[in-house]
């Protein structure tokens, strides 16, 4: 592997991206997400500071446990554009999506539950199913088509 010139303790987009282990497109989606910053030379090249490597961190660990980049941009705008997430801001992230993750475990473990009840059944009731529509909250709702499962 080549090693690209690092100027001012600040890495190229692709110099970044290896270290991330994310592809350059998907650098480019956060930054324009507005996840991450970077800053741009004469010839308007990007540039990023190794402190922003910390945010990729975060960025890839919530992705991991299924939260949405909208989720992770709002946690984000607590911090200031260019800070990286301390160990302290960390724990307090992850205190605050705890009840999000908790809710997601709980749907994944009822699906999970009613596929053993599923086997052999073949029902697929909306009325009666558990896993497609429990207790028959999709009546509430009207007639017609519904989601399965609530978006979060």
């Amino acid at each position: 592997m080549q090693t690209r010139v690092v100027l001012n303790d600040e890495l190229t987009i692709g110099d970044f991206a290896d270290r991330a282990g994310v592809a350059t497109s998907a650098i480019r989606h956060y930054e324009q997400q507005g996840l991450l910053t970077s800053t741009r030379t004469t010839g308007n090249q990007r540039r990023f500071a190794r402190s922003v490597l910390r945010r990729i961190a975060v960025i890839q660990a919530a992705q991991h446990v299924g939260l949405s980049l909208a989720e992770i941009k709002d946690a984000f705008a607590q911090f200031p554009a260019e800070h990286a997430p301390t160990k302290r801001d960390w724990a307090r992230l992850a205190r605050e999506w705890r009840p999000r993750l908790d809710r997601r475990i709980a749907e994944l473990e009822q699906v999970r539950n009613g596929l053993a009840m599923c086997v052999g059944c073949g029902c697929l009731s909306m009325r009666q199913c558990a896993i497609y529509n429990p207790d028959d909250a999709l009546a509430e709702g009207g007639s017609g088509a519904r989601r399965i499962f609530p978006q979060h």
